[in-house]
């Protein structure tokens, strides 16, 4: 069952009739914002008083965060809203103004992009050193992610997969982890049974499997820079993966069928191991020094 109002789910807990225009999807995008801040916070004062690797140039970790929290989001809401018409180039030449001005359909990699590019700006403006903020950032990242991708889930927002395969379904896994209806989705689409892969749920049970990851290793990676390089190897190597059981606009590439997010996680996994190969030998050319 998807829940596209919060109060569809209190009516479901509770047999009420209540009726409030509060979206379920913006909420849980709301209490993942909260989140993803609350967890950068952490890090940055960490990483300033305990690892004196980030230079907050007088300002408070509580106050830089919101502001780069704020101006990110907002941007990135921007972007993914952006990359999402660009991935539908036909129903935006025929509908443009439904495509761009449409509640649904967001491209998160558009929202890291041009939030990530929007927050390196602020930074530099504000003097502040980037490779720190960003290593402070990437746990922020998944766990925001896993709890918003739990709103495309629950209001059924059509993120989900391809019909799924019954046959191939393993004998222990749950009917619900392996095929969905999602009857009353907020985008009023009828899918006959069996369903389809739920993939929002792939990707929030990976951005949490990630997440507890880039917890663990901000102890232990050394080399500023490295965590935010693993965190981009990771999530663009899940969504990749996700993408294969995904209905998306295809371009051939080499004569290879490939989806956007596909083509972004291939660059970003580059970028990121590419990263740890620069910031590694950069090291050891310091150490030698």
């Amino acid at each position: 069952m998807a829940y596209p109002y919060i109060t569809d789910v209190i009516n479901d807990l509770l047999g009420t009739d209540i009726h409030l225009p509060i979206a379920t999807f913006g909420a849980l995008v709301a209490i993942a914002i909260f989140a993803a801040i609350h967890v950068m916070r952490i890090e940055v004062q960490r990483r300033a008083f305990v690892l004196n690797t980030v230079d907050l140039r007088g300002q408070e970790p509580k106050s830089l965060v919101t502001d780069l929290g704020f101006v990110t989001v907002i941007v990135g809401i921007l972007g993914a809203k952006l990359f999402d018409a660009i991935e539908q180039p036909q129903r935006l030449l025929s509908e443009p103004m439904e495509v761009i001005f449409s509640t649904g359909g967001f491209s998160i990699y558009g929202g890291l992009i041009l939030g990530c590019l929007a927050g390196v700006i602020f930074l530099k403006q504000k003097n502040i050193a980037i490779l720190p903020m960003l290593d402070a950032v990437a746990p922020a990242l998944s766990l925001g992610y896993a709890i918003g991708r739990l709103g495309c889930q629950f209001s059924g927002d059509g993120d989900w997969g391809k019909p799924a395969a019954m046959e191939l379904k393993p004998h222990w896994l749950p009917d619900w982890l392996w095929a969905q209806t999602y009857p009353n989705n907020v985008v009023q689409v009828d899918i006959p049974a069996p369903g389809v892969y739920p993939t929002p749920l792939y990707e929030v049970a990976g951005a949490l499997f990630i997440f507890a990851i880039l917890w663990q290793l901000r102890h232990s990676l050394k080399i500023t820079g490295q965590l935010f390089c693993v965190y981009l190897i990771l999530s663009s190597a899940a969504r990749w993966l996700v993408e294969t059981i995904r209905i998306n606009y295809q371009y051939e590439i080499l004569g290879i069928s490939l989806s956007q997010a596909q083509i972004i996680s291939i660059a970003l996994i580059v970028a990121g191991a590419t990263g740890l190969l620069v910031l590694h030998k950069t090291n050891v050319q310091r150490v030698n020094v």
